[in-house]
């Protein structure tokens, strides 16, 4: 998954802010990173979020988590295309 100034910076230039506060308070405790990152509280943190930062930071907040969800799905995938053709070469097939 991206860190904190990875998404920083895609949010600054999405839309000209950092967001920093919704960012970190979404990855800078490891404690509740996965628990921030859970997708079926979106609803409940998103509304959190938007009468703290506004809806825009509400928006923010789902894309990150977007990114961190493709990342992770990139990662597994990537993992899944060597593996594969670590066995096929074992097999021979090219």
């Amino acid at each position: 998954m991206p860190p904190v100034n990875d998404h920083l910076k895609i949010s600054m230039e999405r839309t000209g802010k950092e967001y920093r506060e919704v960012h970190e308070w979404l990855d800078a405790d490891p404690a509740k990173k996965a628990q921030r990152h859970d997708i079926t509280k979106i609803h409940e943190y998103g509304q959190m979020i938007e009468e703290k930062y506004g809806t825009e930071a509400r928006e923010e907040y789902i894309r990150h988590i977007h990114d961190d969800v493709k990342a992770k799905f990139n990662h597994i995938q990537h993992d899944i295309e060597k593996a594969v053709t670590g066995a096929l070469l074992y097999f021979g097939v090219k």
